[in-house]
């Protein structure tokens, strides 16, 4: 495992490509809304990357995927493919944001819902955010990556939502995957130790029913078997001297 230690300078330039992939998020969500494409939406997003940020959207023709964004609704645990899909009152939905500026990568999503969701949605989507919370509060030099996934994986199944293994985290820098893997459940005390100059999200996909996922054969879109709703959100992070700091926080947001 080759871990990647950022410099200063590539530090400041991960701030800067961070702070372009969540005000991309902030910019969008005025367009969640019921009637609009997912297709839409990604036209949006890709103009606005490339027009007003001058920058870049990671996930296109990245090992072929075909558009800028991912959108995954309601059971869509992940890499949602932007479509002709129409959003609808209740849905919920999460968009999955990753720009290059200046060779390096900002990656970050966040739940939106349309009209208003149902009660078990909204507990879902608030506990996600909360698992994402309590793994970035344990990030910190000396730490190990087992204590981030322990603390989200008791939280979701103490609420009796479960987490999904396949997919994690990971490490991010001028690549857009890069280690370490980032497990969203684990054993505290075991792992990775934590060292400042680390750079990679969090990112939690927590299930309303069972954990286990399927492929679908577009080779992308994650779904979860028994369909059950599922949410995520992500921020990437950076490891500091002597903490954290979220480098797609979000202006509402206070860490």
């Amino acid at each position: 495992m080759t871990i990647s230690l950022k410099s200063a300078d590539e530090i400041e330039k991960m701030r800067i490509a961070g702070a372009l992939a969540s005000s991309v998020l902030t910019m969008i969500e005025p367009h969640v809304r019921a009637g609009i494409t997912t297709a839409e939406l990604d036209r949006i997003c890709h103009e606005f990357i490339i027009g007003e940020l001058d920058a870049i959207p990671a996930p296109l023709n990245y090992r072929g995927f075909p558009k800028s964004i991912c959108t995954s609704i309601n059971h869509v645990v992940c890499h949602g493919i932007p479509g002709n899909k129409r959003l609808k009152n209740g849905d919920i939905i999460n968009i999955d944001i990753t720009v290059i500026k200046d060779e390096f990568h900002g990656d970050t999503s966040k739940m939106f819902c349309v009209g208003k969701p149902s009660v078990r949605a909204q507990r879902l989507i608030e506990t996600t955010y909360e698992c994402m919370l309590l793994g970035i509060r344990m990030v910190k030099p000396g730490a190990r990556l087992g204590d981030i996934g322990h603390a989200i994986q008791s939280y979701a199944e103490a609420r009796r939502f479960t987490v999904v293994q396949e997919y994690c985290g990971h490490g991010i820098g001028r690549n857009f995957h890069e280690d370490p893997q980032v497990l969203h459940y684990g054993i505290p005390g075991t792992g990775l130790v934590l060292e400042p100059g680390m750079t990679f999200t969090i990112e939690p996909m927590i299930n309303a029913g069972k954990r286990f996922v399927k492929l679908l054969p577009d080779n992308w879109t994650v779904v979860t078997k028994d369909h059950s709703l599922s949410a995520q959100w992500e921020h990437t992070i950076l490891v500091t001297g002597d903490s954290f700091e979220v480098l797609t926080r979000r202006p509402e947001e206070d860490f």
